[in-house]
């Protein structure tokens, strides 16, 4: 396993699925046969949906709670057929025409798409930890602000993100890029123990920059703390 120095000194110094349906198409045969084909893909959870009453259509393309096309019903029809079965009927593509309704158990949809949702933002922030964040530095930036610089990274770096640490250079800066290497050195140095170089530093336009990922010894400091945090 290479370590924080070994990776700095082989530089050289010189990057829902809802459980109703998020899309409808409704495909008319030759003999107005029609045939409707869902496609389930992920998006945000529709917060609302009309039900029951709250349909203002006279008349809707139905599917029953089997997944089964009945044709197009009243509105009355259809509701009167929901009662039957002890079930909603939950409008899920108003912008059809006519527009689909379902026969669901509209409270247990709710709750699974609640669940779903929450799922989906307990996944979200558990790849922004893994997403690159940015700490910028200017070529004049004097030493006390470097080094409250670099802390940052290692806060961030503690977190579980890796950072891609960048020296902005302006006007005729950009000729003395041994200011930036310099730089960027120093931040490498100071996180030897805790960060492993996963890209050297390029230009990218006028910015000079390193990604730097948690060193294995980082993570384990915050596999242990969170173990820890979890006992108590």
């Amino acid at each position: 396993m290479r370590s924080g120095r070994e990776n700095y000194l082989a530089i050289n110094w010189n990057n829902f699925v809802d459980p109703l349906v998020t899309v409808c198409y409704i495909q008319y045969g030759p003999v107005c046969h029609w045939t409707i084909y869902f496609e389930e893909r992920r998006s945000a959870i529709p917060k609302n949906y009309r039900v029951n009453d709250q349909i203002t259509a006279q008349s809707v393309l139905v599917v029953d709670d089997k997944g089964n096309q009945l044709g197009q019903l009243t509105i009355d029809k259809a509701l009167e057929m929901a009662v039957e079965k002890g079930l909603d009927l939950v409008e899920v593509a108003p912008s059809a025409n006519p527009p689909v309704c379902r026969f669901l158990n509209y409270g247990k949809f709710r709750y699974e798409a609640t669940r779903k949702e929450r799922e989906a933002r307990k996944a979200s922030r558990v790849k922004s930890n893994n997403s690159v964040r940015e700490v910028r530095m200017k070529t004049r930036i004097g030493d006390h602000d470097r080094e409250a610089k670099t802390r940052l990274v290692k806060r961030l770096l503690s977190e579980g993100s890796k950072v891609r640490v960048s020296v902005m250079f302006r006007g005729r800066e950009v000729q003395h890029p041994q200011i930036g290497m310099a730089l960027l050195k120093n931040v490498a140095e100071d996180l030897q123990e805790d960060a492993l170089l996963e890209k050297a530093p390029s230009f990218e336009g006028r910015f000079l920059a390193m990604i730097l990922a948690p060193s294995p010894s980082l993570k384990n400091n915050k596999n242990n703390r969170e173990t820890e945090s979890a006992k108590t």
